[in-house]
């Protein structure tokens, strides 16, 4: 099993792959701004519940002693991380549109851009984390 493979890390790179795709479309959109009748467009965010129902069985607590409180039942799954919903490009509302039929408001844009980018930036440094706390549990 390489480090890649730990649902932690899968879940990271999907996400990392996500933000990719949503800075596509964002950039789709600047790019298009003054194209008559083009309506602004971004990705459905990803749904991280499915993403953690994919990643295998659930733990659960189990009573061994009739004196324990009672515990719920085991939960079962499995699944592939590259499955998890989300990342449909979708038509974004449209709060203000030109008289051209242009939806695209490059204040909003921009917005998105930057939150894009934010998040690619946290969840590169979660990565880097973790593959750290991976070589310190590995004592290198």
């Amino acid at each position: 099993m390489s480090i890649g493979d730990l649902p932690i890390f899968s879940m990271m790179k999907q996400r990392l792959h996500w933000l990719t795709e949503r800075q596509q479309v964002l950039a789709q959109n600047v790019a298009n701004a003054n194209t008559p009748g083009y309506e602004a467009k971004d990705l459905k965010e990803l749904d991280f519940g499915a993403m953690v129902d994919a990643s295998g069985p659930k733990l659960a607590p189990v009573a061994t002693n009739a004196g324990h409180i009672g515990s719920p039942l085991s939960g079962s799954g499995a699944g592939d991380f590259g499955r998890a919903r989300g990342g449909q490009i979708v038509k974004e509302a449209d709060f203000e549109t030109s008289p051209s039929g242009n939806s695209v408001t490059l204040e909003d844009q921009m917005v998105k851009v930057a939150q894009t980018q934010m998040d690619y930036e946290a969840v590169t440094t979660l990565y880097t984390k973790g593959l750290g706390l991976v070589r310190t549990a590995l004592g290198r």
